[in-house]
């Protein structure tokens, strides 16, 4: 992929490309942004430029030297990702025994560091020696959801590319022209930074089977409370089970609409298509009613991240609902 390829992100990749006509790269980037926005995508596509045959300023994705980096197999560019729970000092001086040896015939080598945040302090260390005093021409490109965990020292030697996630509403256009269907296209933009992170949503088998399952829930507890309790036993027996904070994730967005409802804000829904049942229910509560509501999915749904009961967190939301 090329930064031509990458959707959004004009200021970053105007900052990197300038630096490239110029041959004024930084020795080493922090990519902070959200998951989706395009950061790995980017860092690929900053190794293509680099080391591309034919073009200055971007990758033409048809020299050997793109190809290289394209299959991942490039002698001068090395990926760093986590073993386990985090990088590992180990994993950073075996990157500076690697970058000790002479680049190839491009005179530079590139290292990529995927979640840089989940460096031990020891790893960290190392790595801000490296970046001090880097034995050949080197780029390290450092990826991360939050570049301010990073170690000032580290920060402070780095120059910073903010990922920004792309606008909803251009999200929403770009995938329904994919051919992407409507309902599921508006979850996922709402849910997502980026159009990868949603492609990879809609792509998913149980995404469709998880919406409709939400839906169901909404409306049963709602209406004849028995009967969800009963839907909720049925889920937890399948694959749906290993995706219970998407289910929060959309049951907040439904709660959404339903206050959208009750202020007259059509227009704004993301379960547009289910409005011949909403559009009633929605005035069985007060605005505040389904605002509550929505904090305590919220609250919930932080349990789950503690390693709490899936099913028990559920069928406590669904209580809480039923008895507003």
């Amino acid at each position: 992929m090329s930064f031509q390829e990458i959707p959004g992100q004009a200021a970053a990749k105007r900052q990197l490309q300038s630096g490239l006509r110029q041959d004024k790269l930084s020795h080493a980037y922090i990519f902070s942004g959200p998951v989706g926005t395009g950061r790995s995508a980017m860092a690929t596509a900053l190794a293509k430029a680099i080391y591309c045959s034919n073009v200055t300023d971007d990758g033409c994705g048809e020299c050997l030297e793109c190809r290289k980096v394209e299959h991942g197999n490039h002698p001068d560019l090395h990926i760093v990702e986590p073993e386990g729970a985090s990088i590992k000092i180990e994993q950073i001086r075996e990157l500076q025994k690697e970058f000790a040896y002479r680049a190839t015939a491009s005179g530079t080598k590139i290292y990529i560091l995927h979640h840089a945040d989940k460096m031990t302090v020891q790893a960290a260390n190392s790595l801000l020696k490296f970046l001090e005093e880097p034995t050949s021409r080197v780029v390290a490109i450092l990826i991360t959801e939050n570049g301010n965990a990073l170690l000032p020292t580290i920060q402070s030697r780095a120059q910073w590319i903010s990922f920004t996630p792309m606008p909803r509403g251009d999200m929403i256009e770009a995938l329904l022209l994919e051919g992407y269907a409507a309902a599921l296209v508006h979850p996922a933009a709402h849910m997502t930074a980026g159009m990868q992170a949603a492609r990879e949503l809609l792509a998913s088998n149980w995404f469709a089977e998880m919406r409709s399952v939400v839906l169901q829930l909404a409306k049963e507890t709602l209406t004849r409370f028995p009967s969800s309790m009963i839907t909720v036993q049925k889920m937890m027996k399948t694959e749906l089970a290993d995706h219970i904070s998407t289910l929060f994730d959309m049951l907040i967005l439904w709660f959404k609409d339903m206050v959208q409802l009750r202020l007259e804000r059509r227009d704004k829904l993301v379960y547009h298509d289910q409005l011949d049942w909403m559009g009633s229910l929605a005035f069985s509560r007060d605005t505040s009613d389904w605002v509550w509501m929505m904090e305590q999915a919220v609250d919930l749904q932080k349990r789950l991240r503690f390693n709490a009961n899936s099913q028990l967190v559920i069928e406590k939301m669904l209580v809480e609902m039923q008895g507003v």
